[in-house]
């Protein structure tokens, strides 16, 4: 049953990572051409600010589908009510809090916005409306269905949310692309985008209802939730590191370049997600292992988690630090408003997300283990080696600046991470970890050395498919051999599941 639940989950979750990547061109790029940069830059700045509300979730998330680990393997009902009702009454604080927050920011946004380069500026009323219409989804996601997605998730039945939000994504992406095509306003696209997705939370609740014996109406005397408040750190790492980029230009910067960023970070996002979205089943059946104490599995469960995840991140990655660029040359071509093309930037934006990638394995043990007080430290530096390095070098370098900010960050929590681990949690040599990070290093250099010289031949989407195919058949062709030489057993041991499935 745990093997069935992880296939239907990464597979679903895989499926709507893959719907989100290519939605996620869809739309960007009919509001990039329809509207122009400073409006594309304002509706991501727009949600970046709104996204850090989600500071005063304060790791309780992570923390709470944790603790349900444990109550969800002994079919604790009433443990698994407690939990949900305190994380009900939690989040939906966080809700009315929210709602003052989307006050002041339509209040103050207006005047924390740079215009330099001559840019199109907007009206207060203009933006006030486009603030309302971007927030309305988040508001219904923490007052009605974040405490459903966690429980399911920790239940190994994120499959049922994936769907969902697959099904309300291409609703989402079909119903705009036809608005925008027919000259609806901005305001209009995202109001139309906030009420599909309410779509997703009222779902979740009529399953959860159905499925679960939860008592809402419980009351507790102790606190159920253990470590409500240990996973600040940890969270608001998250957070900082994912927002603080978009952030810094806004206030910084300008909206144009903000508008660079983001469409250089469609890109990476979707290739990131990708990888995240293997880690959702992976982490729930690594917090149940753990809970069991079946620590022989665990460590065979990681060992091959990790391997996966660093041979997976070098050659997809590499294959996005070749192709970003000329992607965008011709994702943006026609824009005279801003320049896209920004090589250096796009290149160490790539490396900085894979670095987020490579810690996964590591992070997810921390995670599933419950560790969150003991790892504190490391969150806390991350984060002040990302905002600080991000605000000095904006001004030097601009959108390079804070992808080195990222870069450094990223890098520093893996390297910590991978430590801890070795330490208290798997308990093993550095070597391993030291071996598998020599054997990226190796791959990404002579897959690179190999596929750098080669051209697109046209501005076109058909010469950039021809290059992408040629540059991934060459890296899939390396990575393939250095693991040989290297990894023999975890690549005939993959070979083998992969032949196992396509006979079944």
């Amino acid at each position: 049953m745990r093997k069935k639940k992880l296939i239907w989950n990464t597979i679903s979750s895989l499926v709507f990572q893959i719907t989100t990547i290519i939605c996620g061109f869809i739309l960007p790029h009919l509001i990039l051409h329809h509207f122009g940069s400073s409006i594309n830059g304002l509706v991501n700045s727009i949600t970046q600010f709104l996204a850090v509300i989600t500071f005063l979730e304060l790791g309780v998330g992570a923390v709470v589908q944790s603790s349900l680990y444990k109550p969800l393997a002994d079919k604790d009902n009433e443990a698994i009510s407690k939990i949900i009702v305190s994380a009900n009454r939690f989040f939906r604080n966080i809700a009315r809090i929210l709602l003052v927050y989307i006050i002041v920011l339509i209040i103050v946004y207006p005047f924390i916005t740079n215009h330099y380069e001559n840019e199109e500026s907007f009206s207060w009323i203009y933006t006030a409306c486009l603030i309302g219409a971007i927030s309305i989804s988040s508001f219904a996601q923490y007052y009605y269905g974040v405490v459903d997605r966690l429980l399911l998730t920790a239940d190994q039945r994120g499959y049922i949310q994936y769907t969902a939000q697959t099904v309300t994504l291409i609703l989402n992406t079909i119903t705009c692309a036809i608005m925008i095509n027919f000259g609806a306003s901005i305001h209009l696209v995202k109001l139309t985008t906030s009420l599909i997705f309410l779509a997703r939370p009222v779902f979740l609740r009529w399953y959860v209802n159905r499925n679960y014996s939860i008592n809402r109406k419980i009351q507790y005397k102790e606190e159920p939730i253990k470590q409500k408040w240990n996973g600040i750190a940890q969270h608001i790492s998250s957070v900082v590191l994912d927002h603080t980029d978009t952030l810094v230009l806004t206030v910084l910067s300008t909206l144009s370049n903000v508008s660079i960023y983001s469409v250089y970070f469609l890109v990476v996002s979707g290739v990131k997600q990708m990888f995240l979205s293997m880690t959702g089943g992976i982490q729930a059946l690594i917090g149940e292992l753990w809970a069991r104490k079946d620590n022989k599995s665990l460590e065979q469960t990681f060992s091959w988690f990790e391997w996966l995840l660093h041979t997976g991140t070098v050659f997809v990655f590499g294959c996005t630090a070749m192709l970003i660029v000329p992607f965008e040359s011709v994702y943006t071509n026609g824009m005279q408003d801003a320049n896209y093309i920004q090589p250096m930037f796009g290149v160490l934006l790539v490396i900085a997300n894979a670095g987020h990638c490579l810690r996964l394995p590591y992070n997810v043990m921390i995670l599933a283990a419950g560790h969150y007080k003991q790892t504190q430290k490391c969150y806390i530096i991350a984060v002040i080696i990302n905002i600080v390095l991000s605000v000095v070098l904006v001004f030097l370098f601009g959108l390079v600046g804070v992808a080195i900010g990222t870069l450094v960050a990223m890098f520093y929590q893996t390297i910590w991470m991978a430590l801890y681990n070795s330490k208290f949690l798997i308990k093993r040599s550095m070597s391993v970890f030291i071996k598998q990070v020599i054997v990226d290093i190796l791959t990404a250099c002579l897959a690179a050395v190999s596929t750098f010289w080669i051209p697109m031949l046209s501005l076109s989407y058909q010469s950039w498919i021809l290059m992408a195919v040629e540059i991934a058949g060459i890296w899939f062709l390396i990575t393939l051999l250095v693991n040989y030489f290297v990894y023999k057993d975890k690549l005939i041991r993959l070979y083998d599941r992969i032949k196992t499935k396509v006979i079944r």
